[in-house]
């Protein structure tokens, strides 16, 4: 699987999916930074990446239906800072180890992710 980390989401973000063996960009690296959301998920489109993003725009399935990209990943958390953030994204990828958001929308809390087809 390959991931894009968007812009809003720490630099470290990219590395701890890379340390878990995933193909893994950011929107800094590829200079992506202020595109449009749409711009954003057609690239991540096109080059077969899910998204881990904090935008909850991208968790409406009206306009992002899940179906028609890799697959959507959508922070919710009560607390933004670094160690936080991390400490939720490392227990996301052991969960990964089971499944993988394929095609699918996921809102990560802090204790539960919810998926939607």
């Amino acid at each position: 699987m390959k991931f894009k980390i968007d812009e809003n989401l720490l630099v470290d973000a990219v590395k701890t999916f890379q340390e878990a063996g995933y193909n893994t960009v950011s929107v800094l690296d590829q200079s992506l930074q202020g595109c449009s959301d749409k711009t954003l998920i057609s690239i991540c489109k096109n080059e077969n990446r899910i998204l881990v993003t904090l935008d909850i725009d991208f968790a409406n399935l009206l306009t992002y239906p899940p179906q028609e990209y890799a697959g959507i990943i959508v922070l919710r958390l009560k607390k933004y800072d670094k160690k936080h953030i991390l400490t939720v994204l490392e227990k996301l990828i052991s969960f990964m180890s089971k499944k993988l958001p394929k095609s699918e929308l996921w809102i990560v809390e802090e204790n539960k992710i919810r998926i939607r087809k």
